[in-house]
């Protein structure tokens, strides 16, 4: 019995959670977001903004949809980070906010998920293959510590959840009796 209620739990944060941090971060007006998501690029990105690995980017707008967080923004890289609302992108990638830790975490493939259809990219293909590329040439390790230890942190709790929610794991442990 006590299986199942760490399942159904672990069920129920993965999917709540999400809903309790987007609820107040829709209140956050959207200027606010967009100087913080233009400043993360730009910690993030600092090596690649000092060649011309950003120049394809160049009058292009990629679309990034977090679904379950309700936050979906555009941004362009013009020598500077632009970051706007939903308008008119070449490209969209979609997807819910543990999936897109997991990629940001290395724990995750982006094609992998791709595949098992819970990251969708819509539009321009070569142009969103050349951003999948670009986010998987960032290093991990090189991260600032304080976002990469908070992803580090954010990925593991999520992977223990997901592994807890499985029903296969509600089996084995009911099994075992």
């Amino acid at each position: 019995m006590s299986a199942v209620f760490s399942a159904n739990l672990a069920k129920q944060l993965l999917e709540f959670t999400p809903k309790l941090i987007g609820f107040p971060l829709a209140k956050v007006p959207f200027s606010f977001k967009a100087k913080a998501i233009s400043q993360l690029l730009g910690v993030l990105l600092a090596p690649q903004t000092q060649t011309d690995e950003l120049d394809f980017l160049a009058n292009k707008w990629v679309a990034i949809c977090v679904e379950d967080l309700k936050l979906a923004f555009e941004v362009s890289f013009d020598g500077q980070w632009q970051v706007r609302p939903l308008t008119d992108a070449q490209v969209t990638f979609s997807a819910n906010s543990a999936e897109l830790i997991l990629v940001a975490a290395a724990k995750e493939d982006p094609d992998s998920l791709f595949f098992q259809r819970k990251l969708s990219i819509q539009g321009d293909t070569e142009l969103g293959l050349e951003v999948k590329n670009l986010l998987l040439s960032i290093e991990f390790a090189s991260m600032p510590a304080p976002i990469r230890l908070s992803v580090e942190k954010l990925a593991a709790a999520i992977e223990r959840l997901q592994i807890e929610a499985k029903p296969t794991s509600i089996l084995s442990k009911s099994a075992s009796f």
